[in-house]
């Protein structure tokens, strides 16, 4: 395998090319191997054969060095598939209205993939989804064209592990799992990858490969829901939940910090866990652990609203009205990505009592989201000047919490983003601010 996989002669195709396949496929192209990737949306296709990227973390200067070297192009011709040795399936799994997995572009992807199937071809599915995907969904499919796994054909399972925004670990130096249907098929991906990932951690099948990606996640939100429902006991004893946190983080074993929010956002972490719970129904198991914690979580939005009605009625004010300025709708700092942001619940929940919201994010100046359209607005003197209230939900670096502070009439902050610019994070006996931080 590592004859045949291990060359750098090998043309990869990656399918997808959004926050996991861009950078993907960029890094494949700088380790010097040639790289067709492959998406649905022709603005995409058409961006980076222009050298243009659509991704944050991945600079167009990349992409444009790449497609002047001759080893990156993208194509909307699924049919040329059958060009590449080594296929990186990396579509979106979103979750469905009734919060059951969506695998409708994982299926999509593999017939695509079906159809173009030839001997000696390596499959990797690296979108997150429930353990046994691979198996029992991929492999059915590829099967059907008489050709056999781990003899004709090598299909793994290797989950992506992005984190946007991380200045520190990116695709090259993240240790990436892998788990083969087969050995021979392991031993393939091994030898496709290890060219340019520094780390490989090999497991022993793709159900295990599968449920560790599902695992890193439900321990993040078990925790983050842990943590959002002591900030509303902390609330409620009149504690300020941001100094125990950092207190309880100075100890130097047994204890990971955490730090509550107004809710979850991204692709990964409100989503993943349902993904293990839907698996579980099928197995007649309850996942209680995971289903508290989504319960928890989701309640977070509906806390910072109170937050901010509490707050106007200090005033007087109902929320009925009033103009609220929503800071950030990121669903983490410094990036652009607001899938599953806690913002968009707070401005619909805010909507519906009546507030007049508006927004600002130096990262996203328009977006859209459930059919309708919204353009945010520059954080002015007048805008300030004009806002009953002003909600933190996103503490982006950029943001002058300083001058909100100054002009604006009212301030919640749901991530203690002006605790921390004032004074750094609270340690024992140090003072740090509620969420209502100026009335």
């Amino acid at each position: 395998m590592a004859e045949r996989f291990g060359g750098k002669d090998l043309v990869y195709g990656v399918l997808g090319l959004g926050y996991v396949g861009l950078p993907l496929a960029v890094e494949i192209g700088k380790s010097g191997r040639r790289v067709i990737g492959f998406d649905v949306n022709p603005s995409v296709v058409g961006g980076v054969n222009s050298g243009e990227s659509h991704i944050r973390d991945v600079p167009s200067v990349a992409v444009r060095h790449l497609r002047d070297s001759g080893l990156f192009e993208a194509t909307a011709t699924m049919e040329r598939l059958a060009e590449v040795d080594v296929i990186c399936i990396c579509v979106p799994t979103p979750l469905s209205k009734t919060r059951d997995p969506d695998i409708s572009f994982i299926l999509a992807a593999g017939q695509a993939v079906a159809a173009a199937l030839r001997p000696n071809q390596l499959v990797v599915l690296e979108s997150t989804t429930y353990p046994g995907t691979t198996r029992d969904v991929l492999l059915p499919l590829f099967h059907a064209g008489g050709l056999e796994v781990g003899r004709d054909f090598f299909l793994c399972f290797s989950p992506e592990r992005v984190d946007p925004g991380n200045p520190v670990w990116g695709t090259h130096n993240t240790p990436k799992v892998l788990g083969g249907i087969t050995p021979e098929c392991l031993e393939a991906a091994i030898a496709a990858y290890q060219g340019f990932i520094e780390t490989l951690v090999p497991v022993s099948s793709p159900e295990a490969a599968e449920m560790v990606k599902i695992l890193e996640n439900t321990f993040r939100a078990v925790n983050i829901a842990l943590v959002n429902e002591t900030a509303q006991i902390a609330e409620r004893l009149g504690v300020n939940i941001w100094e125990v946190v950092d207190a309880a983080a100075t100890k130097p074993f047994g204890f990971m910090k955490f730090t509550p929010g107004p809710g979850l956002g991204g692709h990964c972490i409100p989503v993943d866990p349902h993904y293990l719970s839907w698996k579980m129904r099928t197995l007649d198991y309850r996942t209680r652990f995971i289903e508290l914690a989504s319960e928890i979580n989701a309640e977070m939005p509906h806390f910072v609203v109170s937050k901010v009605r509490q707050a106007l009625n200090s005033k007087r004010r109902s929320v009925n009205g009033s103009r609220v300025l929503i800071i950030g709708v990121a669903y983490k700092p410094d990036i652009d990505d607001f899938r599953e942001s806690p913002a968009l619940e707070i401005m619909n929940e805010l909507e519906g009592e009546g507030a007049d919201v508006r927004y600002h994010d130096p990262f996203i100046p328009e977006f859209d989201h459930d059919g309708r359209h919204r353009s945010g607005v520059e954080l002015t003197d007048e805008v300030l000047d004009s806002t009953d209230v002003v909600l933190i939900v996103t503490d982006h670096s950029g943001v002058d919490l300083g001058r909100i502070m100054e002009r604006a009439p009212i301030v919640v902050d749901s991530r203690n983003s002006v605790a921390r610019m004032l004074a750094g994070p609270a340690g024992p006996g140090g003072e740090a601010l509620p969420w209502i931080v100026k009335v």
